[in-house]
C-alpha cells in the first residue's frame, strides 16, 4: 500500500528539458548580436579611416621623420649633418596631379635632358615606392610624361640584381622605377651610380590597402634613409640632385 508514493519521477525530466530548451534558442541570438557587433565595428574603422585622409606631403614632414628615426642613435651634430637643404626640394603634389602632370611640372625640360644622357649603369630620374605592384602601377601610370624613354624595373620581385646589372651595363636608361632596397642593393653592388641623377621622387601621398603611406612601413622607411645616406644626401648637399615628394 505504502509503494503507490514513487510517482513524482516524471518531474525532473520536465525541469530538465526547459533548459535545454533555452540554450538551443540563445546561441542563434548571440551569433546575429555578434555579427551585428563586427558590422558596426567595421563602419566605424572606416569612419576613422576616412577622416585621415593623406595630407599634400612637405619637406619637413621628411626632415622630422629622418629627425626622429635617428634621435637615439646619432648625436646633436651627426642630426644636423642629415638635414637636407631646402633649395634641393621641388614642389610637393597638392594631391591634385596624375605622375605625369607631376613630372612635367618638376621638370619641364625632360626631352632636352634625355636627349644628352649617354652614360651607361645610371638613371636621370628615379621614383621610390614601397612595392613591385606599385611600381608597375607607377610606370603605367607615366606614360604621357615618359615618350620614349628608356624605363627600367627596380625590383626585387622575379627580378634577379645581376639582370638589373647588366641591363644597365647595356645601354643607357633615363627612368628608374623600384623599391628602396632593389635600388640600394644595385648600388651596393657598383651596378648603379647615383652621381648623374638629377631627380629623386618618392611616392609619397599614395595609401595601400591597410591606408599605410610608404613611409608609414618600417621596413621600407629604414632602407630610404639607408639609400640617403649611400650618396643622396650629398648629391642634395652640392645641389646636383632634386627631390620630389608626388
Amino acid at each position: 500500500m505504502m509503494q503507490q508514493e514513487t510517482a513524482p519521477v516524471p518531474v525532473p525530466s520536465k525541469k530538465t528539458k526547459q533548459p535545454m530548451e533555452c540554450f538551443l534558442v540563445q546561441p542563434k541570438e548571440t551569433k546575429e548580436d555578434a555579427t551585428k557587433t563586427r558590422k558596426r565595428r567595421k563602419k566605424k574603422i572606416t569612419d576613422i579611416l576616412a577622416k585621415s585622409e593623406p595630407k599634400p606631403g612637405t619637406p619637413e614632414d621628411l626632415q622630422k621623420l629622418m629627425k626622429d628615426y635617428y634621435s637615439s642613435s646619432r648625436s646633436v651634430i651627426e642630426l644636423e649633418e642629415l638635414k637636407l637643404p631646402d633649395s634641393c626640394f621641388l614642389k610637393a603634389n597638392d594631391l591634385t596631379h596624375s605622375l605625369s602632370s607631376y613630372l612635367k611640372e618638376i621638370c619641364p625640360k625632360w626631352v632636352k635632358l634625355r636627349k644628352n644622357h649617354t652614360e651607361k649603369k645610371s638613371v636621370l630620374m628615379l621614383i621610390i615606392c614601397s612595392s613591385a605592384i606599385r611600381a608597375l602601377e607607377l610606370i603605367r601610370s607615366m606614360t604621357a610624361f615618359r615618350g620614349d624613354s628608356k624605363v627600367m624595373k627596380l625590383f626585387a620581385k622575379h627580378i634577379k640584381v645581376q639582370e638589373q646589372v647588366k641591363l644597365l651595363e647595356k645601354r643607357a636608361v633615363h627612368l628608374g622605377v623600384g623599391t628602396p632596397g632593389r635600388i640600394k642593393e644595385l648600388v651596393k653592388q657598383g651596378g648603379l651610380n647615383l652621381n648623374p641623377l638629377k631627380f629623386l621622387v618618392f611616392d609619397w601621398n599614395w595609401r595601400d590597402q591597410k591606408l599605410r603611406r610608404m613611409m608609414d612601413i618600417p621596413e621600407i622607411k629604414k632602407e630610404v634613409f639607408e639609400l640617403l645616406e649611400m650618396g643622396v644626401l650629398s648629391l642634395c648637399k652640392s645641389e646636383s640632385l632634386k627631390l620630389g615628394l608626388f
